[in-house]
């Protein structure tokens, strides 16, 4: 076979450090922006990116050329430095060192982007870590408690 055809689509998860909510209404469009230029710098063509004050979502398609951690890494590099430049107030802002990634089924798609759509509607009735946990049950990823959070 001469040709290498790829497509895989990943629903990638991850937090700002501790939780904290640092990723207030007044960053958070600014933010999205700059993640889905950092996936479409690395050829990993963003289709939905959103999130809620301590955490982002971003369905993206994973460049047949990149690794997930290479894309997380400069993900998180590149916009920690670009939101601590936003406001004295980001000046401790970093992301958690871990991070959730899932392949999506292309049928499923749409549904991953209309839930990334409504982050701020869903987390008034569930918070981030009863979120994260329940992604991890779907995906049938095995965790500790202890090492998820820290």
């Amino acid at each position: 076979m001469g040709q290498s055809l790829v497509k895989n689509y990943v629903h990638i998860i991850f937090s700002t450090k501790n939780r904290h909510p640092f990723i207030k209404q007044e960053y958070e469009e600014e933010l999205f922006k700059y993640l889905g230029g950092v996936c479409n710098a690395l050829n990993c063509a963003p289709i939905q990116v959103g999130g809620y004050l301590d955490h982002v979502h971003i369905l993206c398609l994973l460049n047949k050329n990149k690794t997930i951690v290479k894309l997380l890494e400069e993900l998180k590099t590149d916009s920690t430095k670009w939101m601590k430049k936003r406001s004295n107030e980001l000046s401790n802002f970093y992301w958690q060192d871990g991070y959730g990634a899932f392949s999506v089924n292309p049928s499923q798609v749409e549904t991953v982007v209309a839930y990334i759509k409504k982050q701020q509607e869903h987390h008034m009735a569930k918070s981030f870590q009863d979120e994260y946990r329940a992604f991890l049950k779907k995906y049938k990823v095995e965790f500790n408690e202890e090492y998820v959070w820290g």
